[in-house]
């Protein structure tokens, strides 16, 4: 029997809104002059669903060293997770998905997800027995489930649906008038329920209000109409399944509203009354313990964006590309989160395709990489976008690391490279000190003096390869600096501000 993760209620209330849905970026919804068209698009991209929900692939995860009670496992995938060619785990698994064949493990809370049947396409087996899943194959007869007579059902029950159902499914999905239709999780009512209350900032997309919704504080970022595109590609990133995490700005709604005769296009998030890291570092002075939370707080985000996560409920590898202190918020316990995805790519290993978006913007000169900047980056390459992220992260680290106090001194906070370009350098300015001259931010004497400190030194520095396949992944950024956050025994508090 099949375990649909589309029979929860979510789905179902949903289920014609996959035309929207991220994962299949390739699809266009058909234009609102002709109802029966558009539905029937909803109906095939609904059996897509089906077809691509109705099974869990198995993603092995990595297992703890010296775990002699757990099963050893053949080990064959593209994860990283293999030694020698086995795994420990609870269960392992075998998968073939369109051809292709891997083995693993993983634990036991992940049976039911991940063991739940195959279809046409995709086949999944698990096992408990040591390196069980060496023998596995396929059977010969995988091709062959009727996915024809599954088409023509589904079909059918939405051809039948009656004539007011089929208006309430085309009226949620008709455009604007603005020519771009929206994405399935738009609240339309949301702008009508907030009140605006201050302005807390501006940039080059628009403003960021304080508004009141629900009795409660929430952050509306206000996009002008000529900013389309970079509102529907953040919407988009944010509606993307799975991406919910502490260390990412938590989404709320999107929605559209007049104002004085003009659209304006609203996202709402979170709000966190200390702003952005920026902001946060012009008045406010670190411990070291404090700059290690806020350092580890920002690689954990970064982790969860560029790692795909294959189950019934996929989430596709996502690089930032406009990271920042500027796009970085304090949240209230000194932890931080990743914010603006507006330039994001995404990437999906299972389904083999690259979305760039289609959004005019380019990101912060002051921030890219050598390879952005000399033009050799390989633009149809995802891991090349994660080695640009990571160059960006070494940047806010220094920023972070230059307001942290050690031996007593302090530094003024200045952006990367404040001593080498002007205040609003120019792409060729950058060019020559990044790429010609080769030259990375200053660090000041006193961080070698501190164990933690010194570790973000170098932890830098290695983010600041010229070569970007030499820089390390945001995961190893991660590992170094938890293992020294348990060391350091030191608990989570409210950081100092030093106004």
């Amino acid at each position: 029997m099949w375990h649909c993760a589309a029979t929860q209620e979510k789905e179902r209330k949903n289920i014609f809104s996959l035309c929207y849905n991220r994962s299949f970026p390739q699809w266009k919804p058909f234009p609102a002059t002709s109802k029966i068209l558009f539905l029937l698009h909803c109906c095939l991209r609904t059996l897509q669903f089906f077809f691509k929900h109705c099974f869990c692939s198995c993603a092995s995860e990595n297992q703890d060293d010296g775990e002699e009670d757990k099963l050893l496992c053949a080990c064959e995938n593209t994860k990283g997770t293999c030694t020698n060619g086995t795994c420990r785990g609870d269960y392992c698994f075998y998968t073939w998905v369109k051809g292709k064949e891997e083995r693993g493990c993983f634990s036991r809370k992940h049976y039911r997800e991940q063991c739940s049947g195959s279809f046409r396409g995709f086949f999944v087996q698990c096992c408990t027995e040591d390196k069980c899943n060496a023998i596995l194959t396929p059977p010969p007869d995988i091709s062959q489930y009727p996915n024809v007579i599954v088409l023509q059902y589904l079909c059918g029950i939405a051809l039948n649906y009656s004539a007011s159902n089929l208006n309430d499914i085309f009226d949620e999905f008709c455009t604007s008038g603005s020519g771009t239709g929206l994405p399935y999780l738009v609240q339309r009512t949301m702008a009508r329920q907030i009140s605006l209350v201050e302005c807390v900032g501006k940039g080059r997309y628009g403003e960021v209000w304080r508004g009141t919704w629900m009795g409660e504080s929430v952050a509306v970022k206000i996009f002008s109409s000529r900013d389309e595109q970079s509102w529907f590609r953040e919407t988009e990133i944010y509606n993307t399944v799975q991406l919910r995490h502490e260390n990412i700005l938590g989404f709320i709604a999107s929605d559209m509203t007049s104002k004085n005769s003009s659209t304006q296009l609203w996202l709402v998030t979170h709000f966190h009354e200390l702003g952005s890291l920026y902001d946060f570092l012009q008045y406010s002075s670190l411990e070291p313990e404090s700059c290690l939370r806020m350092c580890l707080s920002v690689a954990c985000g970064l982790v969860h964006l560029h790692t795909e996560i294959v189950s019934s409920q996929e989430k596709p590898a996502i690089a930032h590309r406009d990271l920042k202190s500027r796009n970085i918020l304090v949240k209230r316990n000194g932890q931080c989160c990743i914010a603006d995805l507006g330039l994001a790519v995404i990437h999906c290993q299972t389904e083999d395709y690259l979305d760039m978006g289609n959004n005019p913007r380019v990101g912060t000169k002051r921030y890219m990489a050598p390879e952005v900047l000399d033009e050799t980056i390989r633009v149809d390459v995802f891991e090349s976008y994660k080695q640009t992220d990571i160059w960006a992260l070494g940047l806010v680290f220094w920023e972070i690391t230059r307001r942290t106090i050690v031996n007593g001194i302090v530094e003024d906070y200045r952006p990367p490279f404040f001593d080498l370009v002007p205040s609003d350098p120019s792409f060729e300015e950058m060019k020559k000190v990044v790429c010609v001259d080769q030259q990375r931010p200053s660090l000041h004497n006193r961080l070698h003096s501190h164990p933690i400190l010194s570790t973000i030194v170098k932890i830098m520095k290695e983010c600041w390869y010229q070569n970007p396949t030499a820089r390390l992944t945001a995961l190893r950024v991660k590992k170094t600096l938890s293992k020294l956050d348990v060391e350091s025994d030191f608990g989570v508090e409210k950081l100092k501000r030093d106004i």
